[in-house]
This record gives structure tokens, C-alpha cells and sequence, in this order.
């Protein structure tokens, strides 16, 4: 049978099998199912609208929730980096200058000596009282671990998220702290950053009367600076506009599912129409669906009888022409000896009952040892290991089946009481090995490889198992061969040739072949 019509038959019914797999499919499971869905249609999308709501509902007020934090957040940057610019313009142009022209003095009790003024850390004391006079506005703070004696009730941390601040801020105080807190319905956001001594302070808190730690150092942290925000009038404007898009999220679901409802019902008729079709379509594949299996079945036994499986796969795939190098493979050639004078001596029916007796058994080793036939030619008998699937023990497998070989043959005529011989040769050698043409497809070798391996056959002896050196040097440690000598060859001149005889005991246990692919 034409190959190129028998691939054209497989995918013909591929493509029918897969019309009819979804007709019959969509009809029986998914017909049921979508029957079941279109009774529960409105109920079903009112259900998705409102997870979709609720989904967006909870989106958005979480994006906003991020994004009142973040603003808070800039904000409490923006009021510690002005505090903390006015207390540096305090400490360097008002008390520098004051003190070094001995106009007045920096106490941090300066309300009780008039004409004093107030030191920088208690300048920012008051400032932060001076802020939080309006409850609803941002108040700032700075404290310590280490409070001054008059500051002992007031200048350390008074709550857990000062007390984690003060924590965080000694290990790491070029990272700011913050956190959100919700006590019922009030929302508070709280920032702190490290108060960082710098050269021109240490002096002054190693020295001060009262100072509670004299040996600071430029880079310690002397207190923290505290901004917090009440966020509860922002938190309410949000509230208000989320309702607000809530409300017309919930007005455009219910338009859009009118709208859908009276698609879906438009839907509903048109889908009976297309069932009604569809089982008419299906009656009509179902008919021709066993033949196109049977002749799928037919085709696909016979490609695989004729190439290799992974060569009929590539040829079904559209590749016309199918070519590939093997820098290593063994091939082996027999020829039946006597079988000339057999064929004088029994009928034509009863001499082509022997050859394929002779040959099916070899068909039978190929697929034992993971190897490839490649064709028969009278009474000879080609194979070859390692291809089209590369194969390590190639020579390994065409050893063990050349032994095998000749035990079929001498079990064939105990059986048929004739005396037939076997003679093989044996060689390892690059080839290429491919299909081309476009009728009467054959997977077939090609390179010098093959012509050595048919001389060692033709030159070799009756009963014998002869080998190229270059089969020689892959069996050698595994396997008993005898060195038979120098001859000539033809075509190819003087060459070292081996008889392979039989296994070593030593590596018996070494035998270990795939499958053949097909």
C-alpha cells in the first residue's frame, strides 16, 4: 500500500474522530451541564456581580487605606524635617549667637530667670505642646531614653508604640518607625525618627548640670522624634466617596444584568437550534466512525511493518525526505549457506514455509536486543544496532543476536532434518540511514560502513561469525574471539578480521538491551 495514502487516511481520521469526540462530548456532558446553567443563568451571574462588587469594594478600600497611609506618612516627613530645621536655625543663630556674645544664657528653666532663653531640646518641648493645643491637628513629641531629672514623669516613652520605636530606631536609626493604629472607629498614624547627636551638641550634653549619661558620642541616639496624626476627619471623607461608588457599582450590575438576561435568552433558542444539529451531525460520524478505524488500524500496522516507529512518526508529520548521520553503529549481514541446494530438493510452498521460519525467528532476536531490520534480500539477512535511537551496547546486541542466530539455525534442522549453515559478518562504522524517494518507502543505510560489513560476510566462512577490528576493539573483555588473520578484501585491501565464538562467563551477567521501538 502507498504510504503517502495511508498517512493521508490516518490523519483523515484523526480529524473526523476529533469532530466527533467534541460533537459527542458537548452533546452528552456539556449538553447536560449548559442545560443545567441556563435554568440557573440570572441566579448565576447575579451571584458573580456580586462577588465582583464585593471584590472591587474591598479593593478599592484597601488601595485607599494604602494610600491615606502613604500620605500620612510624606506628611509626618515633611513636619520632622521642619521641626527638626527649626530647632538646627535655633540652636545655630539664635543660641550660638546669643550665648557667644554674652547677651543672655540657655537653661532649660529659663520661664524663672528672666531674660534667659530656652535650650534647643526644651525650645522643642514647647514647640510640641505649643502644636498639640488643637486636638484634631498633628502633634509632635521628643523623648528619651535617657530623660534629663526635670523630664524623668515626661521625657521617656509613654506607650508600646514609643517603647518599640525607642527599640528600633537604637538598632537601626537611619530607618524611620511607623504604624497605624485603629482603636474603635478612631484611626491614628504614628511616625518616629532618630534625634542623631551631632558634633556641635556633644559637648553641650556630656557638660549640662543634671545630664543623665556624660560620655555621648557624635552618631548616638539621644531621643526620638515622634509626629502623630489623626487621620479619623480624612478616614470619614473617604468612607463617604466609597459608599458613593459602591452605590453606582451596584446600579451598573443590576442594568448589566438585564442586559445579559435578555441576551441569554436570545442565547437559549439559538442554542437548540445548534443541538438539534448536533446530534444530527453526530448520527451521521458515528456511521462512518468504525470504518475509519478499522482503516486507521490497518494503516498504522502497516507503517510500522514497514519503517521504524519514530521514522513513520516523522513521515506522518509532513518530512518528505528523512536523512541522519550515526557516527557509530553495527551492522550485520547472513547468508543462508546450502539453502541453494535445499531449494533443488523440496517443493516452492515448503522452501518459502522454511525462510520464513528462518526469518521470523531473526525478527523475533531484533526486537529482543533493542535492534533494527533493515531488509531482506533473497536468503540474506541485514540488521543494524544503534539506530534510529542511539544505543551505547549496539555491539554488544548484534553479538548476542549472531549467537543466537546460529542456534536457530542448528535448531531449525534438528526440527526440518536438513543441514543449512549460517554465515555472518559483522562491522561498526559511521552510516547515515534514512527514507527517500516518495513510493515504496524503505529505511536503508548508506556509507563505507555497510560495504565493510557485507565483505566480512561474503569473505567470511560458513558456520562462522566473523568481525572488523573496529568490532573487535568493542567486544574484546566480553566476549571470546580468535584472531583469524590479515586478509585481503575486496575493494578495501589487507584486513585484520576476528571470529566471535561465544560469551565470557565473567561478563554473562552484563547483558542488558531495550525493546525494540516498534
Amino acid at each position: 500500500m502507498d504510504v503517502n495514502n495511508a498517512r493521508s487516511k490516518v490523519l483523515a481520521f484523526r480529524l473526523q474522530r476529533l469532530l466527533t469526540s467534541k460533537a459527542a462530548n458537548g452533546h452528552n456532558f456539556f449538553g447536560a451541564f449548559f442545560k443545567a446553567l441556563y435554568s440557573k443563568t440570572i441566579l448565576c451571574l447575579s451571584l458573580l456581580f456580586a462577588v465582583a462588587v464585593f471584590a472591587s469594594m474591598w479593593n478599592v478600600s484597601h488601595l485607599t487605606e494604602v494610600l491615606v497611609q502613604t500620605q500620612a506618612l510624606q506628611n509626618a516627613k515633611l513636619y520632622a524635617q521642619s521641626l527638626t530645621e527649626s530647632r538646627s536655625l535655633y540652636s545655630a543663630e539664635v543660641v550660638k549667637r546669643a550665648v557667644a556674645e554674652s547677651q543672655t544664657e540657655a537653661s532649660h528653666d529659663y520661664a524663672m530667670h528672666p531674660g534667659n532663653i530656652p535650650l534647643p531640646a526644651t525650645f522643642f518641648f514647647v514647640l510640641g505642646v505649643r502644636i498639640r493645643v488643637c486636638p484634631d491637628d498633628i502633634s509632635c513629641r521628643l523623648y528619651s531614653k535617657y530623660p534629663f531629672p526635670w523630664r524623668q514623669e515626661t521625657g521617656g516613652p509613654k506607650n508600646q508604640f514609643e517603647e518599640d520605636a525607642l527599640v528600633a530606631l537604637t538598632k537601626n536609626p537611619q530607618e524611620p518607625f511607623s504604624r497605624l493604629s485603629r482603636k474603635g472607629n478612631s484611626l491614628t498614624f504614628s511616625y518616629a525618627q532618630a534625634d542623631i547627636l551631632r558634633p556641635s551638641c556633644v559637648g553641650c550634653h556630656n557638660t549640662y548640670p543634671g545630664t543623665p549619661k556624660t560620655d555621648w558620642k557624635v552618631g548616638d541616639v539621644r531621643g526620638i522624634l515622634e509626629i502623630v496624626q489623626p487621620l479619623d476627619a480624612i478616614a470619614q471623607r473617604t468612607q463617604r466617596g466609597l459608599r458613593d461608588l459602591f452605590l453606582m457599582l451596584g446600579i451598573l450590575s443590576c442594568l448589566a444584568l438585564v442586559g445579559i438576561g435578555i441576551v441569554i435568552a436570545r442565547l437559549r433558542s439559538v442554542s437548540q437550534e445548534l443541538e438539534r444539529r448536533v446530534v444530527e451531525r453526530t448520527s451521521q460520524l458515528q456511521t462512518v466512525n468504525s470504518e475509519l478505524a478499522e482503516a486507521q488500524e490497518k494503516s498504522e500496522r502497516l507503517l510500522l511493518n514497514i519503517l521504524p516507529a519514530s521514522i513513520a512518526q516523522r513521515l506522518k508529520e509532513g518530512e518528505n525526505q528523512i536523512a541522519q548521520s550515526f557516527p557509530a553503529a553495527t551492522i550485520l549481514f547472513a547468508d543462508i549457506v546450502g539453502f541453494t541446494q535445499l531449494s533443488q530438493r523440496v517443493g516452492a510452498q515448503q522452501l518459502v514455509d522454511f525462510l520464513n521460519q528462518i526469518f521470523s525467528g531473526f525478527d523475533t532476536l531484533c526486537d529482543q536486543y533493542g535492534l533494527e531490520k533493515i531488509k531482506t534480500i533473497g536468503d540474506a539477512y541485514m540488521v543494524v544496532g544503534g539506530l534510529p535511537e542511539q544505543q551505547d551496547n549496539h555491539a554488544e546486541a548484534i553479538a548476542e543476536m549472531a549467537i543466537a542466530m546460529q542456534h536457530q539455525i542448528r535448531a531449525f534442522n534438528y526440527r526440518n532434518e536438513t543441514k543449512i549453515t549460517i554465515r555472518i559478518g559483522v562491522h561498526t562504522g559511521p552510516v547515515v540511514a534514512g527514507v527517500i524517494g516518495q513510493k515504496k518507502f524503505i529505511y536503508d543505510l548508506w556509507g563505507d560502513s555497510v560495504n565493510v560489513a557485507s565483505r566480512m560476510e561474503s569473505h567470511g566462512v560458513a558456520g562462522k561469525i566473523q568481525v572488523s577490528e573496529n568490532t573487535y576493539t568493542l567486544l574484546k573483555g566480553d566476549y571470546y574471539l580468535e584472531f583469524r588473520g590479515n586478509i585481503k578484501v575486496k575493494g578495501k585491501g589487507k584486513m585484520n578480521v576476528y571470529f566471535l565464538n561465544h560469551r565470557l562467563p565473567k561478563a554473562a551477567t552484563k547483558v542488558s538491551f531495550r525493546k525494540a521501538s516498534t
